[in-house]
């Protein structure tokens, strides 16, 4: 089978990767042609565009990217209709594939949607277009089945979150060798992760930076996205006494004792990893003021959203700044709250469904295009 996916982010790029990984076990014909990143390219499959590429964040940045947008919409039609697959497969990125999908259904190619978009926080008349143009709909979070069936009559398909695959398949580093490579003292790790974009890591890296001198006990170390340049995070470090790797998120994590994580995927995985964290966002001005009057959800993060109460602190916009983070990780470093914060992360993962996310969307494709 010819498998066609897109994916827009650096989560969907690991999503995507390990959903390849799936379908060539599940079946051996099996060929893609994706947009993604390097992981889905090493994967296995033909990178038509990377998304570092053509990921803008925030309303007033897509506004401002139209023309650039558009031109990726008009070349994706003509790739998909020159490769022919027998499935298109998109993960996330609504702004992106639901266009794609609304132009592909007409077309009689199958859709299949892995990863859905958040339509259950901001923008829920995307339903109708969903149910129009999506043939079949692979979610990852547990209150996204009810969303869909319950509250729209739409059946879709809970696997699981790959996450827990992705995390508990790997293989974990011995921490004195990271910390010998990666010329780390003794000290226990504090974690930035200002995102992957460069507007992310604009808009947070610089308030995170500011409470470093303040924890002289610790060390702080700089998640470098492997989609950036060291070159770029050099203007925000400056004289800051931290540490900086890149591509190594995962084992940073495994290290550490507590993170600064800007919303996002990140967040989860950092659950995962069972680490106290502090939830950071803070977006250009005039995207805020949209998001806030069209999003209605209690919680940004996926940790209290799917828990449904606050389980790490979420600073947003204003309250993202020097005293309130320093304040909110001084919580976390403490004893009694570290212990309330595990507890919840072990029903947060009960929640999640275990493992085998990939393996079980992977068959339910195949069977489905079969």
């Amino acid at each position: 089978m010819k498998y066609y996916i897109i994916a827009g982010e650096a989560s969907g790029d690991l999503h995507g990767s390990n959903l390849i990984k799936a379908l060539k076990e599940t079946d051996a014909e099996a060929e893609f042609r994706a947009w993604g990143g390097d992981l889905m390219q090493q994967a296995g499959a033909t990178l038509v565009k990377h998304y570092k590429e053509q990921s803008f964040m925030g309303f007033f940045e897509v506004l401002a990217n139209l023309p650039a947008i558009f031109r990726n919409i008009r070349f994706c039609k003509e790739d998909i209709e020159a490769y022919q697959p027998d499935v298109i497969i998109f993960i996330d990125y609504s702004g992106f594939n639901l266009r794609i999908a609304k132009w592909a259904k007409p077309k009689k190619f199958k859709t299949f949607y892995y990863v859905s978009p958040q339509v259950w926080a901001s923008r829920e008349g995307r339903i109708h277009a969903i149910k129009r143009d999506i043939d079949e709909m692979f979610v990852i979070l547990p209150f996204e089945k009810e969303f869909y069936e319950k509250k729209h009559k739409y059946p879709v398909n809970f696997v699981g979150h790959p996450l827990l695959d992705a995390i508990g398949d790997r293989e974990a580093p011995d921490p004195e060798t990271f910390r010998e490579e990666n010329q780390l003292d003794k000290r226990k790790i504090i974690a930035l992760l200002p995102g992957s974009r460069k507007q992310e890591i604009t808009n947070m890296l610089g308030v995170m930076l500011s409470i470093t001198e303040d924890f002289p006990e610790y060390q702080f170390v700089i998640a470098g996205a492997p989609s950036q340049d060291y070159e770029f995070y050099e203007s925000f470090i400056g004289s800051s006494n931290v540490h900086f790797v890149t591509g190594k998120t995962y084992d940073l994590l495994s290290v550490s004792y507590a993170a600064l994580v800007t919303s996002g995927t990140a967040t989860l995985e950092t659950a995962i990893f069972k680490i106290p964290q502090v939830v950071c966002y803070k977006g250009n001005w005039i995207s805020y003021q949209i998001a806030k009057r069209i999003i209605t959800l209690k919680f940004i993060s996926l940790v209290n959203l799917i828990m449904d109460k606050e389980v790490v602190k979420e600073l947003i916009q204003d309250e993202m700044n020097t005293k309130n983070l320093k304040k909110e990780l001084g919580k976390i470093l403490e004893p009694e709250v570290r212990k309330r914060i595990f507890l919840d992360y072990y029903h947060l993962e009960k929640k999640l469904g275990g493992r085998g996310a990939s393996k079980k969307a992977a068959r339910l494709i195949f069977e489905k295009i079969s």
